[in-house]
């Protein structure tokens, strides 16, 4: 089984904030896989789907962005997933919007989120799509610019982000990650 994991925040005040951009992903998966029914374990949100290419489980952790390791190791453990089946969603400060990088390992980058999955899972060796949400400008602070909404002009650069990262979640269930990297880096 494959594991698509969309970092973010829970609650309806965070529903539209940068941080949760890899809860957008997660949820234009579950609308193109027409996923209607959600379970709840370990303190995140998920669902397994039957495809051609094999099982794939979307997760949503509603641990708050800084403790995702705690319901993604539970989960990973439970169904037994390997590190090298999941791909982690999550938004990038240091990428601008509208671009999308993936990697196969790397540092938490300043990403408490990232380092909550690192400290968890006893590695940094697994796969992310990493997605552009930019700096802070004007001296804002970088918690309340990732906490707060996008701006009017930014709306079509992120839904264009959202279904490109979609896009390559669902190249990977048939394709190695390599492969896909290849093909979606830069994008």
């Amino acid at each position: 089984m494959k594991m698509i994991i969309g970092l973010g925040n829970p609650g309806k005040q965070y529903e539209k904030t940068r941080h949760n951009v890899g809860f957008h992903v997660i949820d234009e998966l579950s609308t193109r896989l027409t996923i209607t029914a959600v379970q709840s374990k370990f303190g995140g949100m998920y669902t397994v789907v039957h495809r051609p290419e094999g099982k794939v489980m979307l997760v949503k952790p509603l641990t708050y962005m800084n403790l995702s390791g705690e319901c993604v190791r539970p989960l990973m453990d439970y169904f037994d997933i390997d590190v090298e089946d999941i791909v982690v969603l999550y938004d990038d400060l240091d990428i601008a919007p509208g671009t999308i990088r993936l990697r196969q390992k790397g540092s938490a980058g300043g990403h408490n989120g990232m380092k909550s999955l690192i400290a968890h899972l006893g590695t940094d060796q697994f796969n992310r799509i990493r997605i552009g949400v930019g700096r802070p400008i004007g001296g804002m602070k970088v918690a309340d610019y990732v906490l707060a909404p996008f701006g009017k002009d930014e709306k079509p650069l992120i839904e264009d982000m959202v279904k490109k990262s979609a896009s390559a979640c669902e190249a990977w269930l048939g394709k190695p990650f390599n492969d896909v990297m290849n093909n979606f880096n830069g994008v």
